[in-house]
């Protein structure tokens, strides 16, 4: 006999309770849209959200205070982690911070290799975004496109340090090795035909009908709440507000180099989607003054520091002094001076910095990381409230969170 209660609706992943005529519909956190593990509570009013709650935690990892138990070198790679699809940012950031704290002075080509691969880690980024949004929204053949140019870069960055995704390209002092020979050619290749790919993806998009109805006039974001919220990047830039930590506080050799910030006063999230093509093009810019800077820079790649830095692997192999401070500096860590530094970067998504407070151990003794999409995604209790719940996957994409960055 047939059980009768089989045949009741059954939804896996999703809740209904009534309330006055409301609906309260969960969204993920195993949405394919949600970009990770995003739980997002929604009260309809029919189609219209009335109340947004993002509940977040679902891939907690514990990074920061996984910080407190490692030495600085141990933790670096870890950083990787946090933003998965910029992890040289990341990386840089942390670096960055400590050599701050420790009166660390990169050499020059250090610092240009460092604004390459970050520059690459945008674009490849940028590239990210542009494909999934694209796909939330129903273009399919701009996935596939933003795919193939991703891999080239990925190569790129895969020929310098041998990883694709989790890269600890970056070292404190410095960077691993030189640019392969060969490589810089590479770059140039890439550079000269990326631009004729970025009007590729123009074309199918920017005046597409469907793709405007979808974007134009959907999530705007006001100047005042942008800056009230914490907006970084695209996000900020979007609202009309023209800041760029690259501009604003240099760091690298970005104050050498001839580039634009581009911004917006719609804020929509068709803005946001033409501020990352900008962008892209923006990189290719910075991209080719670094090759020339690259060119007439000194070999040097790692500080000459011996309390915080290990010599290069010529000097440990020959001689004995560079091969006992090696020893120290791996068995023991780095012992970092004491105070406090916070270092602020642009990373792809926004301004991301690095919070230490060092008591002179080779652990931080507290370690903070200030990530964009943490406050991207509090935006959207404010944000999807009036908005239709189909436009709720267009918005969380412009927004461009990785969960990675939030549950920290």
């Amino acid at each position: 006999m047939q059980n009768p209660s089989k045949l009741r609706p059954f939804f896996e992943n999703i809740e209904f309770e009534e309330n006055n005529g409301k609906m309260i519909l969960n969204f993920g956190p195993q949405h394919p849209s949600a970009h990770g593990q995003l739980k997002l509570v929604l009260e309809l009013d029919g189609e219209k959200v009335v109340r947004a709650m993002p509940e977040i935690g679902f891939m907690h990892r514990g990074v920061e205070k996984m910080a407190e138990n490692m030495t600085f070198q141990e933790f670096l790679p870890v950083t990787d982690r946090v933003d998965y699809i910029a992890s040289s940012a990341n990386n840089y950031a942390l670096c960055a911070a400590v050599e701050k704290l420790c009166d660390i002075e990169v050499p020059r080509r250090a610092q240009i290799i460092r604004t390459m691969l970050l520059e690459l880690n945008r674009i490849s980024s940028h590239l990210l975004f542009l494909a999934t949004h694209a796909l939330d929204v129903g273009a399919m053949t701009v996935f596939l496109y933003a795919f193939r140019e991703r891999e080239y870069i990925l190569d790129l960055i895969e020929k310098y340090c041998g990883a694709r995704l989790t890269h600890s390209s970056i070292k404190i002092g410095g960077v691993f090795l030189d640019l392969p020979s060969g490589w810089t050619e590479e770059l140039l290749a890439f550079c000269n035909k990326f631009p004729s790919d970025i009007a590729t993806y123009e074309g199918l998009l920017s005046e597409n009908r469907i793709w405007r109805m979808r974007l134009e006039g959907v999530g705007v974001l006001s100047r005042e709440n942008a800056l009230s919220w914490g907006c970084s990047g695209v996000m900020l830039r979007a609202s009309g507000v023209e800041f760029d930590i690259r501009k604003a506080e240099p760091y690298l050799v970005y104050d050498e180099i001839d580039f634009e910030v581009p911004y917006s006063n719609t804020g929509d999230c068709y803005a946001r989607y033409k501020l990352y093509m900008e962008e892209m093009r923006q990189s290719v810019k910075i991209l080719l003054q670094c090759e020339k800077l690259y060119n007439n820079s000194g070999p040097e790649i790692l500080a000459n520091s011996p309390q915080f830095v290990s010599a290069s692997k010529e000097q440990i192999m020959t001689q004995n002094y560079s091969l006992m401070q090696h020893f120290v500096l791996v068995t023991q860590g780095l012992k970092a001076k004491r105070g406090e530094i916070y270092h602020p970067t642009e990373s792809p998504k926004g301004e991301l910095g690095f919070y230490i407070y060092s008591t002179a151990e080779s652990s931080p003794y507290r370690l903070k990381i200030r990530a964009p999409s943490f406050f991207h995604c509090a935006l959207y209790e404010e944000l999807l409230v009036g908005q239709y719940v189909a436009d709720v996957v267009t918005i969380i994409g412009s927004s461009n969170i990785i969960l990675g960055e939030i549950d920290r």
